[in-house]
């Protein structure tokens, strides 16, 4: 099984490669596992907690065979680079742990740290994502910049960061398991979240593949439209209040005028927005 590529300029220099424990272990200095603090910028926000113990086992048994990469910070140490070994050696009990001190200024640690997840394989979806957007973000890099560092084209990198449009209840379902990125997708061609609710709903009950999503949410996407009529459109007041109430909940509203009076629709997506309705409606 071929290696994946190192990423990133400085992450070769700052995380080594090790070939086995005496080379791993030889450059490094031990502290106390009490004095080193996760690393703020982890995409990772979930851990297995079957796998974290399996580890933990291993660490017991052959103790921590690649040195947690840490920097100074504050007169303590924060993580660069090792989370999960830093996890699963407290599971294991072990008071000091063997670390490689590295000097890394903010913008560094965060690099380091976002590229050796990135490496990783089980990042979820969303996970994956955030990393993206805190790297454009944080680091100012363009699109185009950061697929190079991660061996990846630019539509890769922009598909992913779009899936944290979707409401967070969705991006949810995504970083679980329960719906694909591939759903996902699909849904982001829905512009409202009690639309995308509501198709997730049916993904859920009806088991629905990702091809099978893409044909709803064309179908959905066509029907409304078919059948607008006269008389749909608002006068610019009333659907300025309109889209206010919709944004304000978060979820579909429509208002339906009739004479001097009329009726307010409020769609919810999930039991969730409902409960968050009736509290904002009873105070």
């Amino acid at each position: 099984m071929s290696k994946k590529p190192v990423l990133g300029k400085g992450l070769g220099a700052l995380i080594p490669v090790y070939e086995g424990k005496e080379e791993s272990l030889q450059n490094a200095t031990y502290c106390g596992i009490d004095q080193i603090d996760p690393n703020p910028a982890q995409p990772r926000k979930s851990f297995d907690e079957e796998k974290l113990a399996a580890l933990a086992e291993t660490i017991r048994n052959r103790g921590i065979l690649q040195p947690l990469v840490v920097r100074r910070k504050g007169g303590r140490y924060e993580l660069i680079a090792g989370e999960r070994r830093w996890r699963a050696a407290k599971l294991a009990g072990l008071e000091r742990v063997p670390v490689v001190v590295r000097e890394a200024e903010d913008e560094e640690s965060l690099e380091i740290s976002l590229l050796e997840n990135l490496q990783r394989e089980d990042l979820n979806p969303i996970e994956e994502a955030r990393a993206y957007r805190h790297m454009l973000e944080r680091l100012g890099l363009t699109q185009e910049d950061l697929a190079r560092k991660i061996g990846k084209d630019r539509s890769s990198v922009a598909n992913a960061v779009r899936l944290l449009q979707l409401p967070r209840e969705i991006q949810e379902e995504v970083a679980s398991g329960t719906i694909s990125e591939g759903h996902a997708r699909a849904l982001l061609a829905l512009t409202h979240p009690v639309e995308q609710m509501r198709a997730v709903a049916l993904i859920k009950e009806k088991g629905l593949s990702v091809r099978d999503t893409e044909r709803y949410v064309r179908q959905y996407k066509a029907g409304p439209r078919a059948g607008k009529g006269k008389g749909s459109t608002l006068d610019p007041d009333t659907q300025r209040v309109q889209d206010d109430l919709s944004n304000r909940l978060g979820m579909k509203v429509t208002i339906q005028k009739r004479g001097k009076g009329g009726r307010l629709l409020i769609s919810y997506g999930s039991l969730e927005q409902l409960d968050r309705l009736c509290s904002l409606l009873l105070g």
